[in-house]
């Protein structure tokens, strides 16, 4: 087991220097320069040039690349060009912001989705399985930001059960983690849902009915264990996308996380800001995908058994 995690997590570093040099290089093709927010009413050219030698804007993008690969080893990530401050303070400003709504969102996505995939699966074709595709289908399909708004409007304006904003309580934090959650809720339901349907169809699962096991024993023993391997994969890649993508929803909900810290960052072309949150996005996914891989391990041994 030990050398298959070993293998996993050196795999990772290639993958971080080429996550790193695509991050690079892609801000430095979005057209604007963030030198053009600093320049105030009475700069001179003199001034811009001063800016850029100090920002390291005027040497190839490849030098640029190096000079920033080396510091962050140092644990410097730079300073931001507009706020003046360590890149690495903002995101530790903001991280926890993100940790606790994508948290909070895993966690119901996981609880929901499989769930309703247990109901679905063993009720099938049945009312019951219909209700519980149709929810997981409005989950899936559903644009997050439009049912941010939608929420906002009946659970914060309507009935004033939770705050319309802000992230200075735990009521403030339900409306964007269901927001959250309910699409991956969807996707892990339907997942859950067609893998159970099909561990059922097992020759040891009809043997264990013969044998007179008990229904209930028969569904979550094995039929629901067995299942919820790809499940964990499903849950693994959510990580990432959790924890860095809910861009919209943090917008939408006035959250200070690192979606919003991206996102004004992009506005101010601020690189430093731009590059070290996009990497430590990426890390998530990265990390997520680590994760799965372990869980996927530990759940079944044949794969931890073609490694060794």
């Amino acid at each position: 087991m030990w050398v298959y995690v070993i293998r996993r997590f050196l795999l990772m570093i290639p993958i971080f220097f080429v996550v790193s040099v695509i991050v690079f290089s892609l801000i430095h093709i979005v057209p604007g320069n963030p030198i053009d927010n600093l320049m105030g009413p009475g700069m001179t050219k003199a001034h811009e040039r001063k800016l850029i030698e100090k920002y390291h804007l005027d040497k190839p993008v490849p030098v640029q690349y190096l000079i920033w690969l080396k510091n962050m080893f140092k644990g410097d990530l730079g300073r931001s060009i507009i706020e003046k401050r360590p890149v690495t303070e903002l995101l530790l400003h903001h991280l926890p912001y993100s940790l606790s709504l994508g948290l909070s969102a895993i966690v119901l996505s996981f609880v929901l989705g499989v769930s309703m995939g247990i109901i679905s699966a063993a009720t099938k074709n049945t009312i019951f399985d219909h209700v519980a595709m149709l929810i997981a289908l409005f989950g899936v399909t559903i644009p997050a930001f439009w049912l941010g708004l939608i929420l906002i409007l009946f659970f914060a304006v309507w009935v004033s059960w939770f705050p319309v904003s802000g992230s200075g309580t735990f009521s403030s934090l339900v409306l964007p983690a269901v927001t959250v959650g309910l699409g991956g809720a969807g996707l892990i339901a339907r997942v859950t849902r067609v893998a159970m349907l099909e561990v059922a169809s097992k020759d040891f699962i009809v043997m264990l009915h013969a044998k007179g096991l008990g229904k209930k024993a028969i569904l979550l023993k094995h039929i629901l264990r067995n299942a919820l391997i790809p499940v964990i994969t499903i849950l693994g890649l959510r990580i990432g996308w959790v924890l860095g993508g809910a861009v919209t929803v943090e917008i939408v909900f006035g959250r200070p996380g690192l979606g919003q810290l991206l996102i004004t960052g992009l506005f101010r072309r601020d690189y430093p800001v731009i590059q070290g949150a996009m990497l430590l996005l990426a890390m998530g996914i990265m990390m997520g995908t680590f994760l799965a891989d372990v869980l996927y391990a530990l759940t079944d041994p044949r794969v931890r058994d073609q490694h060794n």
